[in-house]
Order: structure tokens, then C-alpha cells, then sequence
């Protein structure tokens, strides 16, 4: 099959002008639906595709979108990038994704590479780079480029949030263990940040209306800072550790809430070395909602924080805000309790 390598090829066989199949090249409107879907086809049929690099030459646009994620091997995260990565390539962005670890100052330096790299939007994945680096690393290398953070927020003009509503989900996963007469309920948070922060504050409020004070209430950090990274061996086997220490000095737990699957995971593996039924004795939940906790035994009852959903709302919101358009700084999505074998 003879390949057309040009957009006037493309123009003349549609009967149409080469602005015409620019336009429907770039999403823009004004094109009637008759002409849009026949030029749509060719385009499918000879497998276009537009030379960004010389179209940048004349734009001066590298079409480039930089996405920062904490670490690639916490499949959550990468997941949300593969959705965002696809939102933008259909837009016809290109994007590169880094992984930052977890070194504020290291996430601020990596602005300073997406700025070499002439981007043209940004998406940072988590909550964790709604620090003070990062805020300041933004202002000094890309204080003219949109950004969107998934699930945090960052205090700057054209920098878009969306976040999920994990405070009150966290209060509802407490209201839903109290429910099934679970009343001795311990937190376990892992890094201190923004998104656990939130969470730490929906169960707190959710055991105050149970009656419980805060100075009573049982919280567990199982944490190692951030000059430590995370990766998800090391993440359960922290879930595991501090699990054990909950059950020596809480006999009396009904429900254990984790902060994120794999702490769980870890958890429900300290249980079951220790004989300990669940959910008859302690009933548990995570939060994320990741494949973790469908293939772990018994199945994880998570928090869904909609993370994918909240990356294809930023994806949108940024390229929103590549046109030109003003929309909220701010989007705020439901979570939802799945409930499955562990309560």
C-alpha cells in the first residue's frame, strides 16, 4: 500500500485545502462533523503522522509534556501516567516521564531538566511535590508553564489541582468498620505527606463521632523519611513490622486502617503468622485501591481514590489550559469504600 507522506496529499484526495487537514490534525474547531470524519479516515488509512519537529521549528512549540512521578515501580502511579500519557498523545503531545525519588530537593531539580527540555505543560503525579522546593523550583524554571498536580495542591498562578476527597473517605471506612461493631480502630500512615496528612484527618474526625478522643485514639507511623526510598518489598515488610507491634500493644484492635494497600498487605501477613482472624477479630483496610489488594488473601477492602480518574481529569485541565481556557484551579472527586473479603 503506497504510503501519503503529506498533508496536501491528504488535502487533495479529501477535496479539501491543507488548512482544513491541519485543523482536524489539531483538534481545532470550526470544521463541519461531514469533513472532519473524512479527513479523520484518511488520516487512519495512510497512518499519518505529523512532523512535530519541523512544525516546532515553525511554532517554536516542542509539543512536549514532562510528567514527575516519585518512583515508577509503584504500579499506582504508573498506571495514572500510562492514562495521562494517553490523553496527551491523542491530543498529538509527546511525553517523558521521570522519576524523581524522594529527595524534595532532588524533585526541584528535576523541574530545572524539564525546563532544558522546552515543555510545554507539566503533570506532577502525588501529593508529594506540593512542597516548598518544588513550589520555588517552578517559580525560578517554568513560571510561564501550565501545570497540574494529581491529588495535591500547590499555591500558584497556572498550577491546576485535582484531588480526591480521602479525608472523608478515610472518616466513611471508619464508619463502616464502626458499623460491624468495630470500635478499637488503629491508624497506620505511612510518609508524612499532603495526601496521608488528609487521610489521618478523616479518621480522627470519624473516631470523634464515635466518642473517642484523639488522645485516645491509636495512630502508628510506619515510615522511614524520605532519604529512604520506598519500594514496595520494603513498604509491606514496614506494614508487617509495625503490625506486630500493634498487636502487642493493642490486644484489645477490632480494625486496622492503613494509610495504603501494601502497609495492609504487610499487616494481614503479620496476622496470619500470628493465628489472628480476619475479619472475626480484626477486620482491615487499605487505601488505593490497587491490584495488591485483589490478588493478596484474604482480598484487601480498600479506599479507591479514583487516582486514575483524577489523572485523566488533570490530563484534561492541562491541555484546557494549553488552549487558552480558564478553568477551576481546584477539581474535587469522590472516593469510594470497595468492600471486599477483609471486613
Amino acid at each position: 500500500m503506497e504510503t501519503i507522506k503529506t498533508i496536501y496529499d491528504i488535502a487533495k484526495e479529501a477535496g479539501v485545502s491543507a488548512s482544513t487537514v491541519s485543523r482536524v490534525v489539531n483538534h481545532k474547531p470550526g470544521i463541519r462533523e461531514e469533513t472532519r470524519k473524512k479527513v479523520a479516515e484518511l488520516l487512519e488509512k495512510y497512518q499519518y503522522i505529523p512532523n512535530e519537529a519541523a512544525r516546532g521549528l515553525v511554532t517554536q512549540a516542542s509539543r512536549i509534556i514532562g510528567i514527575l512521578i516519585e518512583d515508577i515501580r509503584v504500579s499506582h502511579h504508573t498506571e495514572s501516567a500510562y492514562v495521562i500519557e494517553q490523553e496527551m498523545t491523542r491530543r498529538g503531545y509527546t511525553c517523558i516521564t521521570l522519576s524523581t525519588g524522594t529527595d524534595p530537593k532532588k524533585k526541584a531539580d528535576y523541574i530545572r531538566i524539564l525546563e532544558q527540555r522546552r515543555v510545554e505543560g507539566v503533570i506532577l503525579m502525588g501529593s508529594m511535590f506540593g512542597t516548598s522546593k518544588v513550589r520555588e523550583s517552578l517559580i525560578k524554571h517554568l513560571p510561564n508553564v501550565p501545570t497540574a498536580i494529581v491529588n495535591g495542591w500547590l499555591d500558584l498562578p497556572g498550577v491546576y489541582s485535582v484531588i480526591a476527597d480521602e479525608e472523608r473517605g478515610m472518616e466513611q471506612c471508619v464508619q463502616l468498620l464502626a458499623g460491624k461493631g468495630k470500635r478499637m480502630i488503629v491508624y497506620v500512615q505511612d510518609q508524612d505527606t499532603p495526601s496521608n496528612r488528609s487521610k489521618l484527618r478523616g479518621y480522627r474526625r470519624g473516631m470523634e463521632e464515635l466518642g473517642i478522643p484523639q488522645e485516645k485514639q491509636p495512630v502508628y507511623y510506619a515510615h522511614a523519611g524520605w532519604e529512604k526510598d520506598l519500594d514496595p518489598e520494603r513498604t509491606m515488610n514496614l506494614g508487617d513490622e509495625i503490625t506486630e507491634k500493634i498487636l502487642e500493644q493493642v490486644p484489645q484492635a477490632e480494625g486496622i486502617i492503613y494509610s495504603v494497600d501494601l502497609l495492609a498487605i504487610g499487616g494481614l501477613k503479620a496476622m496470619g503468622r500470628r493465628g489472628v482472624r480476619v475479619p472475626q477479630q480484626i477486620a482491615v483496610i487499605g487505601a488505593d485501591n490497587t491490584l495488591y489488594g485483589k490478588i493478596c488473601t484474604p482480598q484487601l477492602t480498600t479506599l479507591d481514590n479514583k487516582l486514575v480518574e483524577v489523572s485523566r481529569n488533570a490530563s484534561r485541565v492541562l491541555l484546557s489550559a494549553l488552549e487558552g481556557n480558564a478553568d477551576p484551579r481546584q477539581i474535587l472527586l469522590l472516593t469510594e469504600i470497595i468492600e471486599r473479603e477483609t471486613t
